[in-house]
């Protein structure tokens, strides 16, 4: 297996790992999250079960964030949902920075059971996934519903739905008194797109992608979250047979909130005077609540 460094040091902990598979036309991300996911879970008063699907979700934005090309670009996960527990879950991910939250209604969390599936979590919505391009300034967004066993199930949806590429994920996590890990494998094919010859998205049961897939679903949970076992090694396990795996290390992720005095400062200051006046105490402070670090900021007005 072709490296893009044999010295580099094996791949841990809250870094995403590339890499492409060129006879298959497939290309792949892995990541194992353990201090950023304890940082950004940990300035929460979540229940567990809400943990445990905000940990899916950032796992699943540093997945597909590991997908973009320039630094400056965005990739934004919002789950929007009625008649569950969570009617929001917003994750982003931009230059290895991950951020997210959740809002919930505490009344309905004991309704919840042991195994509450995607419906009992977030009833009916949607899943908008959002790619912020910083180059040409576009904006590219996939819709789709919120169905399946988890919110993996919902992204593989948007992949097959909104992008037609055929894309293969599994997620696991666990929580306990060492901390939090989440881990993540996404695999793909990806179209060809010459001119004149038919587009690997359009044939599923293309042999390349067969191959690739069937050995992506014979990775464990356990091996995901298995801090012992870097992922170098794991994709190893995985595509030793084939005779070239390109690798290469991406992005070293962190906690990555960008609220700050000042940035909200610009913010209120687009507000008419009378409702910044009817926002403000008196002292004349406006307190700001940051949804994805739980901290407050008091602005003068």
């Amino acid at each position: 297996m072709a490296e893009s460094s044999s010295e580099q040091p094996q791949t841990g902990f809250d870094q995403i790992l590339s890499f492409t598979i060129p006879e298959r036309d497939c290309r792949g991300r892995m990541v194992r999250l353990g201090p950023v996911l304890d940082t950004i879970l940990g300035a929460h008063d979540y229940p567990p079960a809400i943990k445990h699907v905000l940990a899916e979700a950032l796992v699943l934005t540093a997945l597909m964030g590991g997908l973009l090309k320039e630094e400056e670009d965005q990739l934004t996960m919002q789950a929007q949902a009625q008649d569950g527990v969570i009617t929001l879950l917003v994750c982003d991910y931009r230059q290895g920075e991950l951020r997210g939250y959740v809002e919930h209604d505490p009344a309905e969390f004991d309704t919840l059971g042991s195994d509450p599936t995607l419906a009992d979590i977030f009833g009916t919505g949607y899943l908008a996934i959002t790619f912020d391009i910083a180059k040409t300034g576009q904006r590219y967004q996939g819709v789709v519903p919120l169905e399946g066993e988890s919110l993996t199930d919902a992204v593989e949806a948007y992949f097959a739905q909104s992008e037609q590429v055929p894309t293969f994920i599994h997620t696991a996590g666990k929580s306990g008194a060492s901390g939090n890990i989440g881990g993540g494998l996404l695999v793909q094919h990806l179209p060809e797109g010459e001119e004149g010859r038919e587009r690997l998205h359009a044939q599923l049961d293309h042999p390349h992608w067969e191959h690739v897939a069937v050995l992506a679903e014979s990775l464990s949970d356990e091996e995901l979250i298995e801090q012992g076992l870097s992922l170098e090694e794991l994709l190893w396990r995985l595509y030793h047979d084939e005779r070239e795996i390109r690798v290469e290390q991406g992005a070293k992720l962190m906690r990555g909130c960008r609220c700050s005095e000042v940035y909200f400062e610009e913010v209120l200051a687009r507000f008419p005077k009378e409702d910044r006046r009817d926002m403000a105490d008196e002292n004349g402070i406006i307190m700001v609540d940051c949804a994805f670090c739980s901290k407050q900021f008091p602005i003068q007005d």
